[in-house]
């Protein structure tokens, strides 16, 4: 069983996707000690706060004008992915924040939320189901990933090139924060969880500080004996 401490130490983000975006951040949070639960009047009232917040973002421009969904827009193309045909996560909360942000359980309703209150890209998996720690790298086209199609279980690989989250076992998140793999997606019965935030500028180091701690306070209330543990990935500075 992969424990927090070595998933953060282990953790990595290859040079080809500095290369590719020099300005990406990622910051991972670990937690342990969660006590499971079904959406509750928290969460909800969290979701509704973050649905408002939509509406009046996307009152003063289109959704694709979001500095940071921008950002992310051309962060795609520069590997190839067309992200008018597959939109990071940030984008797709967007686009479902008029109609109402799903209700999922009191874990994903609080990362949803915390994910359109900040307009950062942010992704849940369960730990325990991780193998190894996780790994940002440009795919070579033989990594597997499940998912399903149809109803039924299949399993994909990603396009060559492609940015991919990973572990030791595939893919866990496929074209940087599009789509999660099943194999480690949050369920009802998560205890320990690790989660992402991805930022490009124009987001600062500043805000991605900000959204965590707002990530991390409200992880905090989901049970007595939580623990949350983070670390910054980023360019190394030249020396």
């Amino acid at each position: 069983m992969t424990t927090y401490h070595d998933l953060l130490s282990g953790a990595r983000v290859d040079d080809e996707i500095f290369t590719l975006r020099p300005d990406y951040r990622a910051c991972l949070l670990t937690v342990s000690g969660l006590t499971p639960g079904e959406s509750d009047d928290a969460s909800d009232a969290l979701l509704h706060e973050a649905e408002t917040t939509a509406r009046h973002l996307l009152a003063a421009a289109p959704v694709e004008e979001v500095p940071h969904v921008a950002a992310w827009r051309d962060a795609y193309r520069g590997f190839g992915a067309k992200p008018q045909r597959t939109r990071n996560s940030l984008e797709a909360l967007l686009r479902r924040a008029g109609d109402g942000l799903p209700r999922v359980n009191r874990l994903t309703d609080l990362y949803n939320a915390i994910s359109v209150l900040h307009q950062v890209p942010l992704g849940g998996e369960d730990l325990d189901r991780y193998v190894g720690a996780p790994r940002l790298i440009r795919a070579t086209g033989d990594e597997t990933f499940d998912t399903t199609a149809g109803g039924a279980d299949v399993t994909e690989h990603p396009d060559s090139g492609e940015v991919v989250w990973c572990d030791d076992a595939g893919v866990t998140c496929r074209r940087w924060n599009w789509r999660q793999g099943r194999r480690t997606q949050l369920r009802d019965s998560t205890t320990r969880a690790l989660f992402i935030l991805d930022a490009l500028a124009p987001m600062t180091d500043e805000q991605l500080h900000t959204a965590t701690e707002d990530l991390a306070t409200h992880l905090a209330r989901l049970g007595p004996d939580v623990v949350v543990e983070s670390r910054i990935l980023a360019r190394p500075t030249p020396t």
